[in-house]
């Protein structure tokens, strides 16, 4: 009979098998509880900045009045915004297959795959919005602003359709899979949650980059110009506020797009398997969470003295700048095999080798220099820098303009540590030496 006490039964139990406790939270508890919350918020955050008696605020939902208001508010899915997402996402899948572009091999997957992709971003971005605008302004088919007219039915019909579509690709996951990079703990949450294929197709449409991509981020420009369009309806002039922080936002996914192969080689892309944590994410949680500056500011319109407008804007767009010259260089520094520069000068490089699970031997090259001297993700500040750009122009009376920006730091800190492991577990003792010569995992001096 064991001498411990109840008190260390339960510290041995929760250091056993990699800390139980910890298990528990991160595989069952934690993933029940966001698909739990998160759908109910996504819709929350759209009452909240267009009925009373919030105006804004999160405070009212400390009463009863701001809940029975949730309640009268609360959308149902509605026919003319499905016709509305289906549209957009025929149109998108098409200009995804049929416009020109060159092919682009991601990274070896574990199982020695490499997901092919098609370069033709920016020629999609100016045809969606050259026909979304033409159509509105130019033909009078609909207002501008009929994103934000319909934004209510739309979010919950896309909170419905992305709940169904992640069970469909758990499903196709288990019985059709594409290939061998699939993962199956048994634990229907978090399968259902992470996802069981790392790179799923249909048709043979890479559904990361169609949906990811394509669908989620063309679909965030397209919801942050209509609200500006839509402030200027209803006020008859669009406040520099929200010009500034609507043209931070639309000069950042232009970049993502003209850079779209750099984002193929992110972890979302290349380890983050394609489940609710992504595809439910993109779908429902990006337009209405990333878009929610802008949505605060159709109904608040001000205008800010022009040099602080000016100078918000010149943060925003060195940000995005930074954001893609780390990314550009280590790409550079890979393509080219190391032969390259680096701020002038040689990189510093680490010969990382690994082994898939075909038993094949590869090795990458780790960037010690440059941003990548900085930080081991470095690129994740200027991404915090300019979410705090677009932001600021809402002023700070309230929260809810600003949550977003909590989030991301939140995701990104959780996700650089989540990278961090993994590449320990990838490269062994090259990743110990990696975090010897760059031992600030973001924050420089700090974190």
């Amino acid at each position: 009979m064991s001498n411990e006490s109840p008190a260390q039964k339960l510290t041995t139990w929760a250091a056993g098998s990699d800390g139980a406790w910890v298990d528990l939270i991160r595989s069952r508890l934690g993933p029940l509880l966001l698909i739990l919350s998160t759908p109910p918020a996504a819709i929350l955050f759209w009452i909240v900045c267009t009925f009373e008696p919030f105006d804004g605020s999160l405070l009212p939902l400390l009463t009863a009045k701001g809940w029975r208001s949730v309640a009268a508010h609360f959308p149902s899915p509605s026919l003319a915004a499905a016709e509305m997402i289906l549209v957009f996402v025929v149109l998108e899948t098409a200009l995804l297959q049929w416009l020109p572009g060159k092919d682009f091999f991601g990274p070896i997957t574990p199982s020695g795959n490499r997901p092919r992709y098609k370069l033709n971003g920016i020629a999609a971005w100016l045809v969606t919005h050259g026909l979304f605008f033409g159509c509105s302004y130019g033909l009078g088919l609909f207002s501008a602003g009929v994103v934000w007219d319909r934004f209510g039915p739309m979010l919950i019909t896309l909170v419905v359709f992305a709940l169904v579509l992640c069970l469909l690709l758990y499903v196709k996951g288990r019985v059709w899979p594409t290939c061998e990079d699939r993962s199956v703990s048994g634990n229907f949450i978090w399968d259902y949650y992470w996802g069981v294929e790392l790179h799923p197709e249909l048709f043979g449409i890479n559904l990361k980059q169609l949906i990811n991509c394509r669908i989620s981020m063309m679909g965030w420009s397209i919801i942050v110009c209509s609200f500006a369009a839509k402030q200027g309806e209803l006020f008859g002039h669009v406040s520099n506020s929200m010009l500034v922080s609507v043209a931070i936002t639309v000069v950042y996914l232009l970049k993502f797009f003209w850079w779209e192969s750099g984002y193929f080689t992110s972890l979302d892309i290349m380890h983050d398997r394609f489940g609710y944590y992504i595809c439910w994410g993109v779908l429902a949680w990006v337009p209405a969470v990333y878009a929610l500056t802008a949505q605060y500011l159709v109904l608040r319109p001000y205008d800010m003295p022009a040099a602080l407008a000016a100078a918000i804007f010149v943060v925003g767009l060195a940000a995005i700048y930074v954001n893609y010259a780390a990314d550009e260089q280590r790409q550079r520094v890979r393509e080219t095999g190391g032969n390259t520069t680096v701020w002038g000068r040689a990189p510093d490089l680490i010969h990382a080798r690994y082994t898939t699970a075909d038993a094949s031997e590869h090795e990458s090259l780790l960037l010690a220099s440059g941003w990548w001297g900085l930080a081991r993700h470095f690129h994740y500040v200027p991404e915090i820098a300019l979410a705090l750009a677009w932001s600021i122009p809402a002023g700070f009376e309230h929260f809810v303009p600003y949550f977003y920006l909590t989030f991301l730091i939140l995701l990104l800190a959780d996700r650089a540590t989540r990278d961090d492991k993994r590449c320990r577990n990838k490269y062994g003792a090259d990743w110990d030496e990696y975090c010897r010569r760059v031992p600030a995992k973001i924050i420089p001096g700090l974190y």
